[in-house]
């Protein structure tokens, strides 16, 4: 999970805290939640071509600049965010928050509301930045926004638009106790126990 771990250290974490007033252990604790179940979200929504245009065009209108050398938090358009996370989970958005303060031993809820559209324009900017990255490489990007958010999960998430063998049906459905289809055990401790509790709360966004 390179492009993940990537990702992580272009936040800025201390300035995050200081935000939600908050320490900057339980900031990190809450980005390393809310972070996967955004990407996850956005992956089970790029399941099918609608889904995946309308994510690949919320990408289109996102700089990369704004993670390149560290995220300035004062340049993050929350407003944005908000939508963006709208977009995402749809109208599941408050029980996948509810999950998330749960999966954090509860109290966090405010928190994760909070957070969730701080990250999403980051998200963005790093999926653009992704796919900047491809085309300068000469690779196609046709399908592309499901191979790139399984990558930054560890799995496969097929062509994009549709669930393949082995993609995003048994990754998600490993993660999130079968949700999305798919026959994978979640993967061990960690990232499938984090979201397990999601179920099928994925991929309610909009298309």
């Amino acid at each position: 999970m390179a492009a993940l771990d990537e990702l992580m250290s272009s936040l800025p974490i201390g300035d995050i805290a200081k935000k939600l007033g908050v320490d900057e252990a339980t900031a990190t604790q809450a980005v390393e939640q809310a972070l996967p179940a955004l990407l996850a979200g956005m992956g089970a929504n790029a399941q099918d071509q609608a889904g995946a245009a309308s994510l690949q065009k919320a990408v289109s209108k996102h700089d990369p600049a704004l993670v390149e050398g560290g995220v300035n938090l004062a340049d993050v358009d929350e407003e944005d965010g908000k939508k963006i996370v709208k977009n995402v989970f749809g109208q599941n958005t408050d029980q996948v928050v509810q999950a998330l303060d749960q999966k954090q031993g509860g109290g966090a809820g405010d928190l994760i509301g909070k957070l969730l559209p701080i990250l999403a324009p980051i998200v963005l900017s790093f999926l653009a930045q992704q796919f900047t990255k491809k085309s300068t490489g000469g690779e196609s990007q046709g399908g592309g926004i499901g191979d790139l958010l399984g990558g930054l999960l560890g799995g496969g998430f097929g062509g994009g638009a549709q669930a393949q063998g082995g993609g995003l049906g048994d990754l998600l459905g490993g993660l999130f106790g079968g949700g999305s289809g798919g026959g994978s055990q979640a993967q061990g401790g960690g990232l499938g126990d984090l979201l397990g509790g999601l179920g099928g709360l994925l991929g309610g966004g909009k298309r």
